[in-house]
């Protein structure tokens, strides 16, 4: 079994920045495609970002491209989100998520963290 964990979340004005991390445990997930997901009170999960196992191929949805980067660091067991200009409908509970096979915006993902809260005040 594995276990992905979030940090990074947090309370941030409009325009600023974030950073999450995502740590994985149990296993090692660098021949899994990673992905990031978000879900705001009363409205469906929405796809964030996703990145191949070797970190070649990013894909994003045109709400955040431009503005987030997904990046993923194996040797450590970690995947991070930078978030630049953030606006306060990023305001979200940000999910980790792992899938063998190819990164897709779907989620098909086979494991998958707890959250982080992230909150952008206008």
């Amino acid at each position: 079994q594995g276990e992905l964990v979030e940090s990074g979340g947090g309370l941030v004005q409009a325009g600023g920045s974030l950073r999450l991390s995502c740590a994985a445990f149990g296993r090692t997930f660098s021949s899994y495609a990673m992905g990031w997901f978000r879900q705001a009170p009363g409205k469906e999960r929405e796809f964030v970002a996703a990145i191949s196992w070797n970190g070649d191929r990013t894909f994003y949805p045109d709400s955040v491209k431009g503005r987030f980067t997904i990046s993923r660091d194996n040797a450590k067991n970690t995947v991070h989100l930078q978030m630049n200009s953030l606006k306060p409908e990023d305001t979200a509970v940000y999910y980790c998520a792992a899938k063998w096979g190819s990164p897709t915006q779907w989620g098909d993902y086979d494991y998958w963290g707890q959250g982080t809260q992230v909150t952008v005040s206008s």
